[in-house]
């Protein structure tokens, strides 16, 4: 895989970035993610690249674009699949709360598992902690596994967990075991990521949250030599259904990252709004400053790039 394409997918996400941080605090997650949407499907168009959407806004019928089958790019180039979210965190931005990133990875085809949009149970950590985490263990085993590695205490770890009440045993558990809690109310992508980066105060993402989601935190989580284990939640008859469908016929398989995002990587997210991983969208007279990061999982290089954006010149936002 061209390694300039690490480059051209913070334009992709900077581009989405830069649509919907107009929208922060303004209530209306509907129109956010739909100015990311556009403004990240606008920008892929002028890549060199043949990509289908595994990973995006929804079906055909429920989706105008970047649907899940949908042919991106200039039709010539690397043959790739590729995992969106233009906005992970509409709920966040439209609040102006903290935590919302724009976010894409591209694999080489058939790399991605084309996870459908259901629940997923997650325990991801970053590469001091590889190996050692099992999601058929408890909290309380896993954060004594995770301590030992990082020659820590229970105490001085921190667990990301998203604040809905099917999470409430295991915040009482992991409570009473000793650790820190930060507690969210959504986007789990960025904090999973930011348990791979070294000081960043998360250690662990636990808890259930979208499959979707698991496939882009995997993604990164690849790049960057961490760990985690996923494994899918059905509700309903009708969400099994739409797994076979989409090629999944063992509902009790364990997912690690190489099973959620396998081949060449690449992944970039871009800060809507402040968090711990990415500063947010910061306007000024004339333009823009945008924080972001990108990852490639052949040469492990990690990135981080403040970009500053004259609107004088780029119109297109």
């Amino acid at each position: 895989m061209d390694r300039n394409l690490a480059l051209e997918l913070i334009r992709v996400t900077e581009a989405a970035a830069l649509a919907c941080g107009r929208w922060v605090g303004k209530g209306d997650k509907m129109a956010a993610d739909q100015a990311a949407t556009e403004a990240m499907r606008r920008t892929l168009e002028a890549i060199d690249i043949c990509g289908t959407v595994v990973i995006g806004e929804g079906e055909m019928d429920e989706a105008p674009m970047l649907y899940i089958g949908e042919k991106v790019g200039r039709g010539n180039g690397h043959e790739v699949d590729i995992a969106v979210d233009p906005l992970e965190g509409t709920n966040i931005c439209s609040k102006g709360m903290n935590g919302s990133i724009a976010t894409i990875a591209l694999t080489t085809r058939g790399g991605f598992l084309h996870a459908p949009d259901m629940y997923m149970e997650k325990i991801a950590v970053g590469p001091s902690c590889k190996g050692v985490i099992d999601i058929n263990l408890s909290p309380t085993e896993n954060l004594r596994r995770i301590a030992e590695a990082k020659s820590c205490y229970i105490e001085d770890l921190t667990v990301v967990i998203l604040d809905r009440p099917r999470h409430d045993k295991a915040v009482a558990e992991i409570r009473k075991a000793g650790a820190r809690i930060h507690l969210i109310s959504d986007g789990d992508v960025a904090p999973a990521i930011a348990a791979a980066v070294e000081g960043s105060g998360v250690d662990m993402l636990f808890g259930i949250g979208g499959a979707p989601e698991g496939v882009l935190a995997a993604s990164a989580l690849k790049c960057m030599g961490g760990d985690m284990h996923g494994r899918l939640v059905f509700m309903n008859n009708e969400e099994r259904d739409r797994a076979r469908q989409m090629g999944i016929d063992d509902f009790d398989k364990i997912y690690h990252c190489e099973d959620l995002a396998g081949g060449d990587v690449v992944f970039a997210a871009t800060g809507v709004t402040n968090g711990d991983l990415l500063h947010g969208v910061r306007y000024y007279s004339g333009g823009a400053e945008t924080h972001s990061v990108v990852m490639r999982s052949r040469s492990r290089t990690i990135r981080f790039i403040k970009s500053r954006h004259s609107f004088d010149f780029k119109p297109l936002y």
